[in-house]
């Protein structure tokens, strides 16, 4: 039971960061129809620009505060975040909005790989360790060992969850959305700026990015330059598992997602008689991807697509 217990929390864990990363993926796809493949790598940067800045602050002032380097690191990282995502959108991805969507698949898998090598170019192939600032304290429940950066990083990523919520479903610009996802044309027509309200989803979800990449660097202690693709198809996954476009959904299929992977992890040599390891985490996810496109394609709330006039 405490094994059982300590994967649930790990599991949170992950799935909240993976349920960020997804709400960036739902509110493109729910907008423009687009699966937006670079998104993790904008994660990426973020984790990587959090680490760089992290590290020298660290290095000019030994004694300074974890919520101020962490803090400085998400003040650099958001602009920059937000600025490549937005980038992506206007050079990118807006001249192809009428064109075949297979078009703007291959053009976001492109923007992927530019971005990989770009980071790789400033940052370098090797790995960047995030600076030992935090010594968080460590609870234990029912057997379970659950730390004081995980207990944050549930509460940051629920409460960002709950903000987007209310921004969507609560202000004129999420009116201008879902309106925008309904149908752009009329929404045109009834004096919503559509090239407004999309750069709008991609700068929110490219915020977030960098909130989840500065998560994923704390709570692992490294960046390098290859981590958002997996993370990225995780995210993706999750997105599929909740039903695409739906926001809910996002955050559903994410937690859902960390804890079957954390669980599988746990198990997963008990279960093949050693033979397998916990190494084999990532298969759990696409073993998921697989199975809810075959049985349930809308996903588990249902997709959210504006209908075409």
């Amino acid at each position: 039971m405490e094994i059982f217990l300590q994967q649930i929390i790990n599991g949170l864990t992950l799935g909240s960061v993976y349920a960020l990363v997804a709400l960036g993926y739902t509110m493109v796809y729910g907008i423009i129809g687009l699966i937006n493949f670079a998104h993790g790598d904008v994660v990426m940067i973020g984790a990587m620009v959090v680490t760089v800045v992290a590290g020298s602050l660290m290095h000019a002032d030994p004694n300074a505060s974890a919520w101020l380097v962490i803090g400085a690191g998400l003040l650099v990282a958001i602009p920059v975040c937000m600025i490549v995502g937005w980038t992506a959108e206007r050079v990118a991805y807006r001249p192809l909005r009428r064109a075949p969507r297979l078009a703007a698949l291959i053009t976001a898998i492109g923007v992927s790989i530019i971005l990989q090598n770009l980071a790789m170019m400033i940052w370098g192939r090797n790995y960047l360790s995030f600076p030992q600032v935090i010594q968080p304290a460590v609870y234990t429940v029912a057997g379970a060992r659950i730390s004081g950066l995980q207990i944050a990083i549930v509460v940051i990523a629920g409460a960002l969850m709950a903000a987007l919520t209310f921004v969507v479903h609560h202000t004129r610009l999420g009116t201008a959305m879902r309106a925008t996802a309904q149908n752009r044309e009329v929404a045109g027509l009834m004096g919503i700026n559509i090239n407004t309200v999309i750069s709008a989803a991609f700068l929110i979800g490219s915020a977030l990015a960098a909130v989840a990449g500065t998560m994923v660097t704390t709570y692992y202690g490294v960046a390098q330059y290859t981590m958002g693709f997996m993370l990225g198809l995780k995210a993706f996954t999750a997105a599929v598992l909740g039903g695409i476009g739906n926001l809910g959904g996002a955050m559903l299929g994410g937690l859902l997602l960390g804890v079957i992977e954390a669980l599988g992890s746990g198990y997963i040599g008990d279960l093949t008689g050693g033979v397998l390891g916990s190494h084999y985490q990532d298969v759990f996810a696409f073993i998921v991807l697989v199975a809810v496109l075959i049985f349930r394609p809308s996903g588990l709330m249902g997709e959210r697509v504006g209908d075409r006039a």
